[in-house]
């Protein structure tokens, strides 16, 4: 085999009906210079064995196991410390690489040479017998579409709205003093909001990298805003990213995730707080609302309604 150019981290607990989907689309991949750490994040079910027997046929993954879950910043933190290669991305076990992914995203930084690349991705949803990708939605499109090469959060401030791990490929040493928050939901924002503030230079990329699945049985972690512990993970998130930005002087990114979290994110939290049986849920949503009121960024915030609407396509 080739030398490994990128090293993919690829954590899951509890996803045997996905990660054979996971592990075949790093396998299809056009560009084979890859390598993978498969990383069993305390499963109960049959993933480690799905991530072993991938590890024991082919030398281009390696397992590590955790014997209890740790959660997804534990877990890719850990994907981390084993990172040999120039390059480094993230892919969730339950989701599907498409097959020119890792070729278009290595191949852009091997031409403009920017601290990282982000792409387009799709939602899977069941249909019928299977999971199948629906159109890019309009604020991933907004970040993404057309390409923009060597630019920056100020040049490109819809790019903050690109704000999870696993569309990106990023040079290794861009990384060194770039960690996921451990022990909390959304721990891949902030550190979206870090990466575009602290990159001399990103790229984007319209192609579609990944296909992001929305589990049918709702077991994921975006389908569990109604649990107040992740509500309250949800908005931390939210506060930091928006902290991030706000701290680096990226006006302009500020006022554009102020408008998706106004036209997107909120509708759907004060529906669920509106029927809610803990007053506290409430209460969280309209102390977050209150507190989004106070920036001096909200007086700019133009939100689109059409793009709640988008969530449920």
């Amino acid at each position: 085999m080739p030398d490994p150019i990128v090293t993919l981290i690829v954590p899951g607990r509890d996803i045997e009906s996905f990660a054979p989907a996971a592990i075949a689309s790093l396998r299809a991949q056009t560009e084979p210079r890859w390598r993978a750490v498969l990383i069993d994040d305390g499963s109960v079910d049959t993933t480690g064995d799905i991530f072993a027997d991938a590890a024991a046929s082919d030398p281009r993954f390696r397992l590590l196991r955790n014997d209890e879950p740790r959660g997804l910043g534990a877990a890719r933190n850990a994907g981390l410390a084993e990172v040999d290669t120039p390059l480094l991305g993230f892919l969730d076990g339950d989701d599907e690489l498409t097959p020119t992914a890792i070729a278009r995203l290595t191949g852009t930084l091997a031409e403009t040479g920017s601290d990282f690349v982000a792409g387009a991705y799709a939602r899977s949803r069941l249909r019928g017998d299977g999971y199948a990708p629906g159109r890019v939605q309009p604020w991933t499109a907004a970040a993404t579409d057309p390409a923009r090469l060597a630019t920056t959060i100020a040049e490109h401030p819809a790019a903050a709205s690109n704000i999870v791990a696993w569309s990106k490929i990023s040079h290794t040493d861009f990384w060194a003093d770039l960690r996921f928050p451990e022990g909390v939901a959304y721990e891949d924002q902030i550190v979206a909001q870090q990466m575009y503030t602290r990159a001399a230079a990103f790229d984007v990329i319209p192609d579609v990298v990944v296909h992001w699945r929305l589990r049918a049985d709702g077991t994921s972690i975006t389908q569990s805003k109604a649990a107040l512990p992740v509500l309250r993970d949800y908005i931390a998130a939210l506060r930091g990213g928006i902290r991030v930005l706000h701290e680096a002087g990226a006006t302009a990114a500020v006022v554009a995730r102020l408008d998706l979290i106004l036209a997107m994110d909120l509708p759907p939290l004060q529906a669920i707080a509106a029927t809610h049986d803990d007053p506290a849920y409430s209460a969280e949503v309209e102390s977050f609302i209150h507190e989004l009121r106070s920036l001096p960024e909200y007086a700019d915030a133009r939100p689109d309604p059409s793009l709640a609407a988008a969530l449920a396509w």
